[in-house]
């Protein structure tokens, strides 16, 4: 269907890049086994393996990214223990309590920009365990983390170490959802590698639906104590793909000739145009323009107008009732496309 408008709803609104869907059609009429066990999927492990410096992590697909959320946490987490999470934390908005449905509650914990701050993850635990009461409480038993927070925002490379210390001080497991890990790793103030994540991280996802795939993501367990029980939750949760091969299809094309990368500069570049245009406007911006999401402020009026040329979201109403929009950028945003949406401006 054609579409008068140009759409900056999301970073999944096309159906996947050019070179992915060639991939696909090249493989189809493969045989190969099921379930994640073919040469295709193999290979993509391996790139990914190399392009982590983790020659020893597991890597596993799955469909989506909620179905990674609930399989880290699952695998991760005992039946009386939570995952601590930022208010704003996909976990906690965004998956219709999908991780509540497991059997896990989500501990809230004090953020700035959408991202939990390291001592309060100190704090909470001790509070946790100097309650006379401890055992009759949720036990706090893995950090959350996305990368980019959902509030297009990244946390640094030191951030990041607070995270695994805290972990350590209170024996937590540390998780990063990288749905849109793309767009953080290319981002101009990124201090994080996808090494480091496999250093200081015992479980963290690569998003390909958000960043060029029809579909996936994929799963790096790098904690050894969390391997061999995994693809028997997978399995479980309704996540493991019979038809795999077309996971490893797209996450080999992804990480070969680093074009996993080479979509998160383009998406952020052309995030970064959109920024300036509205800046140039004089509008304001809710958050630093620093990945793939850029949070506009609009009044009713502007609402209206930029509904008429584009299509985005409202992500909030503030106390003066001016509007929040996000407007969000992908591998198929052209500069055509971002000068579309300020036509007559």
């Amino acid at each position: 269907m054609s579409q008068k408008k140009v759409s900056f709803e999301n970073d999944y609104n096309t159906g996947c890049h050019p070179r992915l869907l060639e991939a696909l059609e090249k493989t189809n009429a493969l045989f190969t086994t099921g379930y994640g066990h073919d040469e295709l999927c193999e290979e993509a492990r391996n790139l990914i393996r190399k392009a982590c410096l983790a020659p020893e992590a597991m890597v596993q697909f799955v469909m989506g990214g909620t179905q990674a959320n609930i399989i880290a946490c699952v695998a991760g987490l005992k039946p009386w223990q939570g995952v601590l999470s930022a208010k704003t934390g996909h976990i906690n908005v965004h998956e219709t309590g999908a991780i509540e449905a497991a059997g896990h509650k989500i501990l809230i914990t004090p953020s700035n920009d959408g991202i939990i701050d390291p001592d309060a993850i100190d704090q909470l635990c001790r509070a946790h365990y100097e309650d006379p009461s401890v055992e009759h409480t949720v036990q706090p038993g893995m950090i959350y983390v996305s990368l980019t927070s959902e509030m297009g925002t990244i946390f640094s490379l030191d951030t990041l170490k607070a995270f695994r210390r805290a972990a350590n001080n209170w024996n937590l497991y540390l998780y990063v959802d990288g749905a849109r890990l793309a767009s953080a790793l290319t981002s101009s103030v990124a201090t994080i590698t996808l090494p480091d994540l496999a250093k200081y991280t015992d479980m963290f996802t690569i998003g390909g639906t958000k960043c060029g795939a029809l579909f996936g993501e994929a799963i790096v367990v790098t904690n050894s104590d969390l391997k061999n029980t995994f693809r028997y939750i997978i399995k479980q949760r309704g996540a493991m793909l019979a038809k795999g091969r077309l996971l490893g299809v797209q996450f080999c094309e992804l990480f070969r000739d680093d074009l996993y990368f080479e979509i998160g500069r383009h998406e952020n570049s052309m995030a970064l145009m959109l920024a300036d245009h509205f800046k140039e406007r004089g509008y304001h911006l809710y958050m630093p323009p620093v990945s793939n999401q850029i949070f506009v402020i609009f009044d009713e009026e502007d609402e209206k107008i930029f509904k008429e040329r584009a299509i985005f979201e409202r992500w909030a109403v503030l106390s003066d009732q001016t509007r929040v929009c996000r407007f969000v950028t992908s591998y198929a945003t052209t500069p055509e496309m971002v000068s579309a949406c300020f036509s007559g401006t």
